[in-house]
């Protein structure tokens, strides 16, 4: 059986997707009290959802969107949103319920997804198993001190989730330089899991009264050698795949610089949706198993 505690939580390990399988995980079963299942869980700051390493088909909801939890004297914190991970909650995020630790097992009630028993096993010195007994689904999450947590690398690696995150993208500034070009037309977009909408509605013009003159494709890229640069195409009927360089100013502004026409463009965020407790943002952000393609280009954004 599984080792069902995990003790010498001292490494800290290094942010990376992970495939943990039986060879890894201890076999002889541990017998241990709930204090010591508490120290467990309060033993690190924050626990990184691991979400590519997910084994089974079922879902637990509030781990499935979140980026990290904490276990801190009988209370939950998530981080749900990127827009600001590492500050909110002084790092730790947002108050999304109450646990209570059994032999081995916690029990947490999360104000939205209810009451959920879950086991929990050792993998190794800084990572736990979190199994959900009713789905057989398990979630690996790897322990990180505050001091010691990469919140870039965590927000650059999910960065589509970012732009997912305001119900629109208004446009506040063009530069002048650069060539003129169809997407100068454009005042508005809107990131959804599998398709991006533009529209020309003027200015200054509510979420809710948008237009949206066109829905199509887009992807996001990682670059070759380069954590912080991202890549953007938007797939337009009559463009074509329109090229971008994204660059993020802070929790709310996002630049596109296109290339072909050498124009800087910022959008600024509209309709923050807080992943917490009610709404229709709680409901429909999941995480998925998925990782960006890589392109192989250069920065060519002149500072």
């Amino acid at each position: 059986m599984k080792a069902k505690l995990l003790f010498g939580l001292i490494l800290i390990g290094t942010l990376m997707t992970s495939c943990y399988t039986e060879s890894i995980i201890q076999d002889e079963y541990i017998e241990e009290s709930a204090f010591n299942t508490d120290q467990v869980l309060q033993s690190y700051d924050l626990w990184y959802v691991d979400i590519n390493a997910t084994i089974g088909n079922g879902e637990v909801p509030f781990l499935q969107r979140a980026f990290t939890v904490s276990f801190i004297d009988g209370v939950v914190f998530a981080n749900n949103n990127l827009a600001g991970i590492g500050k909110t909650g002084n790092g730790f995020g947002i108050d999304v319920g109450n646990y209570g630790t059994l032999n081995g097992t916690v029990e947490i009630n999360h104000d939205v997804d209810g009451l959920w028993l879950l086991d929990i096993f050792a993998v190794n010195d800084n990572t736990i198993e979190v199994k959900d007994p009713r789905s057989g689904t398990s979630y690996f999450l790897n322990g990180y001190q505050t001091s010691n947590f990469d919140y870039d690398f965590v927000f650059y690696d999910n960065i589509k989730y970012f732009m997912q995150e305001y119900d629109a993208w208004e446009k506040v500034y063009t530069s002048e330089e650069g060539a003129l070009n169809d997407f100068d037309d454009e005042n508005f977009l809107q990131f959804n899991p599998n398709f991006f909408r533009s529209s020309i509605d003027a200015n200054g013009t509510s979420t809710a009264n948008l237009q949206w003159d066109f829905e199509g494709d887009y992807q996001l890229y990682d670059v070759e050698n380069d954590e912080t640069l991202k890549t953007l195409t938007l797939a337009y009927d009559t463009m074509g795949n329109d090229y971008f360089e994204l660059y993020v100013i802070n929790d709310s502004t996002i630049e596109l610089y296109h290339p072909s026409s050498e124009t800087v463009y910022e959008f600024k965020g509209k309709g923050y949706q807080q992943y917490l407790k009610s709404g229709k943002g709680s409901v429909e952000k999941k995480r998925t198993k998925t990782s960006n393609p890589i392109m192989k280009v250069k920065r060519s954004r002149k500072k």
